[in-house]
């Protein structure tokens, strides 16, 4: 984007300010754009409002998930103002929708703030509109929520319930502390053997770090690469093999998406037709599947804890910080921005009691 900009600034002032009769015209095609644009927002459709938000949420390089959320909360808030016209949207009529969350849905403190970040990106780079007086609206109320963290025996309990490549997957969650998409989307360039790491690349807030590798997983994940590998020697010469690559790599390495280390660690068992290339590619496996398979092993080992992909995170770091570890430590680890996120395990840790007696045993 930086590239465009300053090839256009170049461009309009070595080329065009050369051609002084043709910069009045110029500016004067702008302004009129500029006015027929304005008066053609007055009676934008909520159709077109939804299309501009697209446009304009991808220019920025957000996540699509972030962008299928917004989606939700913008048609949640058109249904919520029934379809009234997009021009006369005022802050009012947010601060109407973000109270009816707190006070009707009951909806939580994140869930209403993920609301109000999709309809300040509506109004401030869709309909150009600045969001005011919003200090009055009526909050969620947000709690210390405590994570939910297993013992060390039911995590293995977890482990003796699963097996092959969700084994895996589910010691790697454990054991290096990802998250699931984190987990579900390494490749094989990802992992350094000889280092003991795992390289963690457009984690959560689209920022890369490094965290642990078990030295008890090396033999296995060295094992389950040799059948991947042969997996994708067979879609190669069937003609397929291609995988896809972050940003516009593709055009820049045209042959990088056929190469070894770009591959999945984790690949689907069938290939699929890409919905933007139309390539037939071999993607990696849907979080759901893992998601499916780590709920089942949780009741099969009689866990009765609300347990899922994540609390193997929160095991992770709490079992560190019982064991010694430095928070900052365990903060780089996991990748949080700041150490208050990390300072939310030691309400956990299990605390040593054995010299506090109960006033129930003195009676």
């Amino acid at each position: 984007m930086k590239q465009a900009a300053d090839a256009v600034l170049i461009y309009v002032e070595k080329y065009l300010c050369e051609r002084r009769n043709f910069i009045p015209l110029t500016i004067n095609m702008l302004i009129e754009k500029q006015e027929k644009s304005k008066s053609a927002q007055q009676s934008m459709p909520w159709e077109s409002v939804l299309s501009q938000f697209g446009n304009n949420i991808r220019l920025r390089q957000h996540s699509p998930r972030t962008e299928k959320s917004y989606r939700i909360w913008i048609k949640r808030f058109c249904g919520f103002m029934k379809s009234c016209d997009p021009a006369s949207l005022k802050s009012e009529d947010v601060k109407k929708f973000l109270s009816h969350l707190a006070t009707q849905e009951k909806v939580s403190a994140s869930t209403q703030n993920q609301a109000f970040n999709a309809l300040l990106f509506l109004f401030r780079n869709v309909l150009h509109k600045e969001l005011k007086d919003l200090a009055d609206t009526v909050r969620a109320k947000r709690r210390l929520k405590l994570p939910v963290v297993l013992s060390r025996d039911e995590v293995q309990r977890i482990f003796s319930c699963l097996s092959g490549q969700y084994l895996l997957m589910t010691k790697l969650l454990y054991g290096s502390g990802l998250r699931l998409l984190e987990c579900i989307r390494l490749r094989v360039k990802d992992i350094d053997f000889n280092n003991n790491l795992l390289v963690i690349h457009s984690g959560k807030g689209d920022k890369d770090r490094t965290t642990v590798l078990p030295e008890s997983l090396k033999n296995l994940l060295m094992f389950h690469l040799g059948k991947i590998k042969e997996l994708h020697a067979k879609d190669l010469k069937l003609g397929y093999g291609e995988t896809t690559l972050p940003y516009a790599l593709s055009r820049k390495y045209p042959n990088a998406n056929k190469e070894w280390g770009w591959q999945w660690i984790f690949p689907s068992k069938n290939l699929s037709v890409d919905p933007e290339s139309k390539i037939i590619k071999r993607y990696h496996i849907q979080p759901s599947t893992l998601q499916r398979a780590i709920k089942a092993a949780v009741v099969k080992g009689g866990i009765h804890k609300n347990a899922s992909c994540h609390t193997l995170r929160h095991s992770f770091a709490t079992h560190l910080l019982e064991a010694g570890y430095n928070i900052r430590t365990i903060q780089e680890l996991l990748g949080h921005k700041n150490v208050n996120t990390t300072m939310i395990y030691t309400h956990v840790i299990r605390k040593k009691y054995a010299d506090v007696s109960s006033p129930l045993d003195k009676l």
